[in-house]
């Protein structure tokens, strides 16, 4: 059974950083495309960032491009996100999204990717 679970949201003020990581097990981590998506209040789901199975291929939406980083520790088996910059608009649920198949391609859309864990709140905030 895949399990997902992130750890590291909080409340930062704007211009702020932080990291989030996801811990996960259950499946082989290192066979499958791995992302981040969030949801922000009253907003459907958002996808944010991708990586490649061997971390060399990452791909992130243009509201964080230059901001976000996605990265991953195949050995720990987990998966992270670096977040600078931080802005009021990123004020969101982020979740961490497992691909629904093995693909050769890195997907940028939010259906290809399941996610059923609790997420972490990131607040934005002065």
């Amino acid at each position: 059974e895949v399990h997902l679970v992130e750890s590291g949201g909080g409340l930062v003020q704007p211009g702020g950083s932080l990291r989030l990581s996801c811990a996960a097990s259950g499946f082989t981590f290192s066979r499958w495309t791995m992302s981040w998506v969030r949801q922000a209040p009253g907003k459907g789901p958002e996808w944010v960032c991708s990586i490649s199975p061997g971390g060399a291929a990452t791909y992130c939406a243009d509201s964080v491009k230059g901001r976000f980083i996605i990265s991953r520790d195949n050995a720990k088996q987990t998966l992270y996100l670096e977040m600078n910059g931080l802005k009021p608009e990123d004020t969101a649920v982020y979740y961490c999204a497992k691909a629904r198949a093995i693909s050769s391609t890195i997907s940028q859309k939010i259906e290809d990717y399941t996610y059923q864990s609790q997420g972490t709140q990131v607040t934005v905030s002065s």
